[in-house]
C-alpha cells in the first residue's frame, strides 16, 4: 500500500506533536466539562455518565461509517470519551464506593482486557492498522477505558498523599517525559509506548482541569468550570484549525513496529 493509499483509508490523526498538544487539552476538557454537568449543574455521575456515554456513541457510529479522516469528528469522538470517562471514574469510585484503588484496579483490567480481546481478535492493537470497522471500535472502546482509567488516576494521586493537583501534574507530566525519552533513544515497542502515553495523558488532564476549576482551600483556581471549558474548547478549535492535521503514519507501523 503507497502511502497515498494509506492516508486515505486510515481515518486517525498522525501522531505529532500536535497530537499530543491536543489530547492533552482534550482531557483537561473532559474533566472540567464532566464536572460541570455532574457537579456545577448537579446532574450527578450517573446522569452525566447516561448523557456522555449516549453522545459518545453517536459520534463513535458517525466516525466508523465516515469514509476519511475529519479532524473535528474525530476530536469532537475524543473529548466525548474523556468527558464519559470523567463521569464513569467518579461514579466507580465516588457512587460505588469501591474508592481509587479499586477502581483503578477495576479500569486497569478493562484496558488490558479490551487490548488482549482486540489483539486475540485481529492480530495488532497498533494505531496503524485500525482501517476497518472492527478494528475501530476496539479502538474507540481502549480509548473509552483508558480515559476513565486515566481519570481515576489522576484523582487518587491527587487526593492522596499531599500531591496536590500540581504535584500529581508534575509527576505525569515526568512520566510522558519518560516515555519520550524512551521513544527517541531506545528500541521498546512503539505499540506499548503509545498507549502507555494516550493512558498517562489523561490523569495529566484530570489534574490540571481540577487544578483550574477546584475551590482555593482543595488547592485548586477555583474558575468557573463552564468558563473554563469553553477557554479549553476556543484552544482546541485553534489546535485543530493552526496545527497540521492529516490521517497518516503511526507508532508501530513497518520496521518500527512493537
Amino acid at each position: 500500500m503507497t502511502k497515498d493509499e494509506r492516508d486515505i483509508v486510515s481515518k486517525i490523526p498522525a501522531v505529532t506533536l500536535g497530537f499530543w498538544i491536543i489530547k492533552i487539552l482534550a482531557t483537561t476538557l473532559g474533566e472540567t466539562a464532566g464536572d460541570t454537568v455532574s457537579m456545577t449543574m448537579n446532574l450527578g455521575y450517573l446522569i452525566g455518565t447516561a448523557l456522555f456515554l449516549s453522545l459518545l456513541v453517536i459520534l463513535v457510529w458517525l466516525q466508523i461509517r465516515a469514509r476519511r479522516f475529519h479532524p473535528f469528528l474525530y476530536w469532537a469522538t475524543i473529548i466525548a470519551s474523556t468527558t464519559a470517562g470523567t463521569t464513569m471514574a467518579d461514579f466507580a469510585t465516588r457512587s460505588m464506593g469501591i474508592g481509587y484503588i479499586g477502581g483503578s484496579a477495576l479500569l486497569l483490567a478493562c484496558v488490558l482486557g479490551s487490548l488482549l480481546v482486540w489483539y486475540r481478535s485481529l492480530g495488532s492493537i497498533s494505531v496503524a492498522s485500525v482501517r476497518e470497522p472492527r478494528a475501530e471500535t476496539f479502538y474507540w472502546i481502549t480509548i473509552t477505558f483508558s480515559q476513565t482509567l486515566g481519570t481515576a488516576l489522576g484523582d487518587w494521586t491527587a487526593d492522596t498523599g499531599g500531591l496536590g493537583y500540581i504535584g500529581a501534574a508534575a509527576i505525569f507530566a515526568a512520566m510522558l517525559a519518560i516515555l519520550a525519552g524512551l521513544y527517541l533513544r531506545s528500541t521498546v515497542s512503539r505499540v506499548a509506548l503509545f498507549w502507555s502515553a494516550f493512558i498517562l495523558t489523561r490523569p495529566l488532564g484530570a489534574a490540571v482541569g481540577d487544578f483550574l476549576d477546584k475551590p482555593l482551600a482543595q488547592g485548586g483556581l477555583a474558575f468557573s468550570r463552564p468558563v473554563a471549558s469553553a477557554v479549553l474548547a476556543v484552544a482546541i478549535l485553534a489546535c485543530i484549525l493552526f496545527l497540521p492535521q492529516r490521517a497518516g503514519r503511526h507508532p508501530g507501523e513497518h520496521a518500527r513496529a512493537g
